[in-house]
């Protein structure tokens, strides 16, 4: 019988030191780590990654992503990626989770493969450029062959709940050689219908909650960035209660 503590791997992305620990605390298994999430996700700081690496002792998987929008690299964007793996490999981290595609919407096989060999011995997730690939089903096989341990989806949706079917599909396709981790939307409702009726091991989620800024000077008519509607004085951290719900 599966037991939910012992055989799932609970993973959350986070993109502080506070938020890590939290994620640990929790009960998660590795941690997922970033900056921007409202980007979602690129690479993180040498400072952030060595400080989450010297306070956690669950994994450490970092993303290696040089900025944000779509999956498609320059000459330059790849080589600053290649610079962050062996970085990020230096700082000992466990894991990397970067993806790759085409113009044409195909996994680029060639790079991601330079990407993985020197990732090597690390773990490496396709992360969620799978769910911008022109064809599941052909990214999932190209994944395969290129010898990444997991890719990251939604089932090419906005959220698991929309996406279940093509995750049921490509872990019945995947048959074992690959994980298919569910992420964007997992929570304590859907979790077990992921888990028991579609046959996922590996749950992907920020738990996020909002809390307000310490800060109480505030300017008016100021905003750090137009990229926000807010003023910059809410803050995303990991909720606890969330990830124990989950675990």
């Amino acid at each position: 019988m599966l037991n939910f503590q012992k055989d799932i791997t609970l993973e959350i992305c986070v993109d502080s030191l506070e938020s890590a620990i939290i994620a640990e605390k929790g009960g998660a298994n590795r941690v997922e780590l970033c900056s921007d999430l409202a980007e979602g996700g690129i690479t993180p700081s040498y400072g952030l990654i060595k400080a989450v690496r010297d306070n956690l002792s669950i994994d450490l998987s970092v993303m290696i992503r040089p900025r944000g929008g779509d999956f498609c690299y320059s000459k330059e964007e790849f080589q600053v990626m290649k610079e962050d793996i062996i970085l990020a490999k230096q700082l000992k981290a466990d894991c990397l989770a970067f993806g790759i595609l085409l113009p044409t919407g195909d996994v680029d096989i060639s790079r991601s493969l330079e990407l993985i060999d020197l990732a090597k011995p690390l773990q490496v997730t396709f992360h969620r450029a799978f769910d911008f690939a022109r064809n599941p089903f052909k990214a999932l096989e190209d994944i395969i062959s290129i010898g990444a341990n997991r890719i990251l989806t939604s089932g090419q949706r906005a959220t698991v709940d929309e996406g279940y079917t093509l995750i049921k599909d490509l872990i019945i396709k995947a048959n074992k050689r690959i994980s298919i981790m569910a992420g964007s939307g997992v929570n304590s409702q859907n979790k077990d219908r992921l888990v028991n009726l579609c046959g996922v091991r590996e749950l992907h989620l920020t738990a996020k909650k909002y809390i307000d800024s310490s800060m109480k000077y505030r300017p008016d008519n100021m905003n750090l960035s137009t990229c926000y509607q807010d003023t910059g004085y809410n803050k995303i951290v990991a909720d606890l209660e969330t990830i124990t719900k989950i675990r």
